[in-house]
């Protein structure tokens, strides 16, 4: 196990702020490096939690002269992490320490390891930033904290570290990466003062860099890393990219010949400083989060339907838990319940995920003239089947349904399942609106042996 010491805590909004540090085996030295955790994922950091939520993180990878507490305290990014309930972990730049070689110069050494494997002494025994960032902090997030497990990560960053952010994206042949982005990245590094000058430093030559330049990468690439899109923030009236150092230009050209879909905001008046990326953060962690969230559902899917042996339990009553409405304007109960099995025309399913809408508290509060208690409220939900009634040939056990409160019986005289303009079947409405099943019955039963009745014929 990778011990690792907490050097630091901070309250942010609703969300907390760490500087952790650990040994590293890349570098051969101690790295520190920040990581915000929304409150979603608070018991992450907690070594006695259990039962750990897989977390969603973002890589921020700064840029020269920076370390790991820039972003932090100037990006102004946490509240947008925290709103869309994302971990953001921010690497240092480089290898630190008295056995560091370092020059005196804030565009090679201590402060700017390039995100590359140096091999060229005398930096070739500490400056693994590349591995660092793609292996060993990755390793360390998802075995002590639950995060960014089954590739559920995505990359970013600022200047060098846009550099890398689309160097590791774009070598990466393993879809470690959900997505990509970058703030004034250096796009052609081997075409560029900083590039040549690290490159020949860290690994022999300026050939030796094509392999981490992003324009290249991109001009090579073969469709075996495919990003629906890949975003860039540039501001206009960047120094360095009027003095040659980041050519976004470069990397758009050779996207188009490859098919790769970039989208470059040029933003007029902005410049290369922490300033120009706290106006535009917000953008980039809805950029990612949308598409994490995208991913996470994928392997939420998947999960749930390799795990899931329905076998055990069809053709039997099962117990479950439920949250229970016993009275108006009274708060839920979370109670052990019986739900029988399905019958002629029913469907029994495993519920995965739910949502809360206005008419379930519209009959928690009181309103509603047909709500009845106790009942289980809910109609939004994503759900795997987990067993049929007698007659339905429309789903099968295993299959990933969203039930809808009015079932339609489609029959040609029936002129609501016919009507273009609506679909509110009356077939089932009577036992509906009365909490029951088709048959006049209720599946649900208390742990006294009670019935409960239906909601919207769901119940989710």
């Amino acid at each position: 196990m990778t011990s690792y010491k907490i050097v630091s805590t901070n309250r942010v909004g609703a969300g907390s702020y760490y500087r952790i540090s650990h040994d590293s085996t890349s570098t051969k030295t101690s790295m520190t490096f920040g990581l915000f955790l929304p409150s979603r994922f608070a018991t992450n950091i907690e070594e006695s939690a259990i039962n750990k939520e897989n977390a969603p993180v973002i890589y921020w990878l700064s840029g020269l002269t920076c370390d790991d507490t820039n972003f932090a305290m100037k990006a102004g990014a946490f509240s947008h992490a925290e709103r869309e309930n994302v971990a953001l972990v921010m690497p240092d730049t480089s290898p630190r320490g008295d056995d560091v070689p370092n020059v005196d110069s804030y565009d090679l050494g201590v402060g700017a390891g390039f995100y590359v494997n140096a091999t060229e002494e005398p930096y070739s025994k500490h400056y693994h930033m590349y591995t660092y960032v793609t292996e060993e902090l990755p390793a360390l997030l998802e075995s002590q904290f639950n995060i960014g497990k089954h590739g559920l990560r995505s990359i970013t960053g600022h200047s060098m570290g846009g550099h890398g952010a689309l160097t590791i994206a774009l070598k990466d042949t393993n879809k470690s990466w959900v997505s990509v982005s970058a703030f004034s990245p250096i796009c052609n590094p081997t075409k560029c003062p900083w590039g040549d000058k690290a490159f020949k430093a860290y690994l022999g030559s300026v050939d030796a860099g094509l392999a981490h330049d992003a324009t290249v990468l991109l001009s090579e690439a073969s469709g075996a890393t495919v990003y629906d899109e890949i975003l860039i923030e540039q501001g206009a009236d960047d120094n360095f990219l009027s003095g040659g150092q980041l050519f976004p230009e470069n990397l758009v050209e050779a996207a188009k010949k490859v098919g790769q879909k970039v989208t470059l905001n040029m933003r007029d008046g902005y410049d290369h400083s922490y300033y120009f990326i706290a106006s535009f953060i917000g953008d980039h962690i809805a950029f990612h989060a949308k598409r994490l969230r995208s991913k996470y559902a994928e392997i939420l899917a998947l999960e749930s339907s390799s795990s899931l042996d329905f076998s055990v339990t069809t053709g039997k009553k099962i117990t479950c838990q439920a949250m229970v409405a016993r009275a108006p304007k009274q708060p839920l109960t979370l109670e052990t319940i019986t739900v029988d099995v399905p019958r002629k025309g029913e469907v029994r399913v495993k519920v995965m995920a739910n949502a809360l809408c206005h008419t379930d508290v519209y009959t928690l509060d009181g309103h509603d003239p047909e709500g009845l208690f106790p009942s289980i409220l809910g109609h939004e939900a994503g759900c795997i089947v987990e067993s049929v009634g007698e007659g339905v040939t429309s789903v099968k056990p295993g299959d990933h349904v969203i039930p809808c409160y009015t079932p339609q019986c489609a029959a040609p005289a029936c002129i609501f399942c016919q009507s273009p303009k609506t679909n509110l079947c009356p077939v089932i409405r009577g036992t509906q609106g009365k909490g029951l099943m088709p048959d006049g019955t209720s599946r649900f039963k208390d742990k006294d042996g009670n019935p409960i009745y239906h909601f919207m014929g769901c119940s989710t």
